[in-house]
């Protein structure tokens, strides 16, 4: 495989990147860059990270789809990851976790399959998406414990270690085991997003709107850059930029519409601008969406909030639970 670079046509300073199949002159993957081509290295640096991005998602898209007579415990990872790729809701969840289980089943030892297991599981609770929230934090504790005793310097385990970390509302723990990480992959998406939403979550607002848009300069096609947009859109709610966040909650809804908690993001928005009418549709909406009721209140919603220290807790009790309340939401 080779890729090239070429101006785009009447528009200067713009890039595009191709990544040719040398055998089938096949097109696989291209991109355009709107940057200063002053410094090419770098340039060059940010085209190779988002091919690395673009064919892990589509060698997983591929395997997952391959016919098999007798899957083994890879198969089902593949497929595992390909479901978790979906639009996220109960039933691709469901899914994943499902494949996942069964890679388990096939060998219980492997460590791919115990992470992967361990933050699906704890994404479905960081977006409201299960019943069984208790449930879902231990059992992923325990994969996570398992993977550890088995790989104890794999960066994928550290990933999942942050993960359950920030899930049990320990960002302050969770930061070292995304440096970690990133101390070996500088790309990794799960690390660069976890430690930017943990940023935010003690009170470095200005040090993690870099990382989550570095995530997306990576992978603007990452299935899961609609949880990106929606902390950008959050970052910048904290930080008083109600019109940007806006903008980055409108993104993330355009893509999935159906999270609860991004109409929620919405309603405090619209209702610190004024937008009473808006505001009021949207709080309706998450609540018609939330399954178990996550945003009947504002008590409801400050028992979901993760990991967050003394200083992001007044910033969201002056800021996001003020917009919730000229939302129309109750406190209890």
């Amino acid at each position: 495989m080779c890729w090239r670079q070429r101006p785009a046509v009447g528009e200067a300073g713009a890039r595009n990147a191709q990544l040719i199949d040398a055998e089938t002159d096949a097109h696989l993957w291209g991109e355009r860059f709107d940057r200063d081509t002053g410094d090419l290295l770098a340039l060059q640096d940010e085209i190779t990270r988002r091919i690395a991005n673009a064919l892990s998602l589509e060698l997983v898209t591929a395997e997952a789809t391959r016919a098999t007579e007798r899957p083994d415990a890879l198969d089902y990872i593949f497929r595992g990851r390909a479901a978790a790729y979906k639009p996220p809701s109960r039933d691709t969840y469901a899914e994943s976790i499902s494949l996942y289980e069964r890679a388990l089943a096939l060998d219980p030892r492997s460590v791919e399959a115990q992470t992967s297991l361990a933050r699906v599981l704890l994404d479905r609770v960081r977006i409201y998406l299960t019943d069984s929230r208790a449930a879902d934090i231990e059992r992923a504790e325990g994969l996570v414990r398992q993977a550890l005793a088995i790989s104890p310097g794999k960066p994928t385990v550290h990933c999942a270690k942050g993960q359950l970390l920030r899930t049990q509302r320990r960002c302050e723990e969770a930061i070292p085991e995304y440096d970690t990480v990133l101390a070996s992959n500088r790309n990794s998406m799960c690390a660069l997003h976890g430690l930017g939403i943990c940023k935010v979550l003690v009170g470095s607002v200005n040090e993690a709107i870099p990382l989550l848009e570095q995530t997306i300069r990576l992978d603007p096609r990452d299935p899961y850059v609609v949880y990106r947009y929606d902390w950008l859109g959050l970052a910048h709610l904290l930080d008083s930029r109600t019109d940007e966040a806006i903008v980055w909650f409108d993104k993330a809804h355009n893509l999935s519409p159906r999270l609860a908690f991004l109409h929620a993001h919405l309603a405090s928005a619209y209702a610190l601008k004024g937008e009473s009418e808006r505001a009021a549709a949207e709080l309706a909406e998450a609540r018609t969406l939330s399954g178990e009721g996550s945003f009947s209140s504002i008590a409801r919603v400050r028992a979901g909030l993760l990991g967050a220290t003394p200083k992001i807790h007044a910033l969201v009790e002056a800021i996001y639970f003020a917009g919730l309340r000229k939302a129309g939401m109750p406190e209890e």
